[in-house]
């Protein structure tokens, strides 16, 4: 069995707990509509954010949330898998192992995609304005960076399961920074020295102003790119890091 055929089988196994149960996927938007509820009418009064629409520049942040949050946790996923038995049980189908890794990987692209378009048609009523191509490939680009995430945090989980309590630790203070530091919520450019240095470094930060620039049209611009590439960059060391996780 080759690796496309494999990924595609632990993929759709993967997702059948969620067509099942479509419900898990509409409730764990409940925190990103609070944020626009509650959090989003108050950027019209903070500096920095210029003279445009504040949704079409909140939105695609709180999108960016949805990927790190929801990727970064799929690690738990498999820690139960370990503790009752049933990846033991995968490790000795003819499934080749790295087909183990990106299957489960991949299908986190699919709740990304529901929950994006979701949240889209939601902030369509509060005054966003988005370009429908732009949307489905900043929709597409966050895939792409979630597949790297949850890769990583695959091989998190696998690094330390026999102490869950060290994975979430990890996950909780790695992801808030990560979050905090790529300007999702408020705009960094006042922000002092050292923390634009940290900002600078943040891949999140360049998916999501590469996402702004897709949500307005604005293709041609140099974020796209830097965006592209910063996504693409975490997808490829995250595999890699997974894969070989996953084959020792």
């Amino acid at each position: 069995m080759n690796t496309l055929t494999g990924s595609s089988i632990v993929m759709t196994r993967e997702l059948r707990p969620m067509v099942r149960d479509p419900f898990t996927v509409v409730f764990s938007l409940t925190q990103p509509l609070i944020l626009l509820a509650l959090f989003g009418p108050l950027l019209g009064t903070v500096p920095g954010l210029g003279d445009g629409n504040v949704w079409d520049w909140f939105v695609p942040g709180v999108l960016a949330m949805i990927a790190i949050f929801g990727t970064s946790m799929t690690g738990s996923n498999l820690l139960t898998e370990l503790h009752d038995g049933s990846h033991e049980r995968m490790l000795v189908t003819p499934l080749p192992r790295s087909s183990l890794l990106i299957g489960r990987a991949v299908k986190e692209m699919v709740p990304l995609a529901a929950q994006a378009v979701l949240i889209i048609l939601v902030a369509l009523p509060l005054g966003l304005s988005v370009n429908p191509f732009g949307a489905v490939v900043g929709i597409v680009l966050l895939g792409i960076f979630g597949i790297g995430l949850g890769a990583l945090s695959y091989s998190l989980a696998l690094a330390v399961r026999a102490q869950d309590w060290v994975f979430w630790a990890v996950q909780q203070t790695l992801m808030f920074p990560l979050l905090i530091l790529s300007g999702t919520m408020l705009p960094l450019d006042g922000a002092p020295g050292w923390m634009q240095f940290l900002v600078d470094i943040n891949p999140l930060g360049y998916v999501v102003t590469a996402e702004r620039a897709l949500f307005a049209g604005d293709f041609a611009s140099a974020t796209v790119l830097h965006g592209i590439v910063a996504a693409v960059s975490v997808a490829v060391v995250g595999l890699a890091v997974g894969i070989r996780a996953m084959r020792r």
